[in-house]
């Protein structure tokens, strides 16, 4: 049982590192303010490939990929408000750091992250 859940939080962390990677590509392919780089491609390209090869290997419990998905978003807004952050002529932040705050506190819950330990203890 504990393999199942290391494999899921694996499973959830790639789908992040993939968001980030997949929003620092198309900043770094759109946005004029962010210096052309190659390694943001590769990074895309290496998370999806391991996010790929994760699902195939392990299966899913019901709900993993909806919370997978969220996670995803985590990453590419979480990135998008950083760059916004260090670029403000390019816009305002406050859409993506909302978002990814309602999205991370939205996982925490699905995850059980959020549960006193008196309330773990009892379920």
């Amino acid at each position: 049982m504990e393999q199942n859940h290391q494999s899921e939080r694996k499973f959830l962390l790639l789908a992040v590192i993939a968001g980030l990677c997949g929003s620092a590509t198309l900043s770094t392919l759109f946005v004029d303010g962010v210096a052309f780089s190659i390694f943001p491609i590769i990074a895309f390209v290496l998370s999806i490939y391991c996010f790929y090869q994760q699902h195939l290997t392990q299966p899913l419990t019901e709900g993993t990929p909806l919370i997978a998905f969220a996670c995803f978003l985590v990453g590419a807004f979480g990135y998008s408000a950083f760059v916004r952050m260090q670029m403000p002529d390019i816009g305002g932040n406050f859409f993506s750091i909302i978002v990814t705050m309602i999205l991370a506190f939205w996982i925490f819950h699905r995850m059980g992250w959020l549960k006193g330990k008196k309330e773990a203890v009892e379920e």
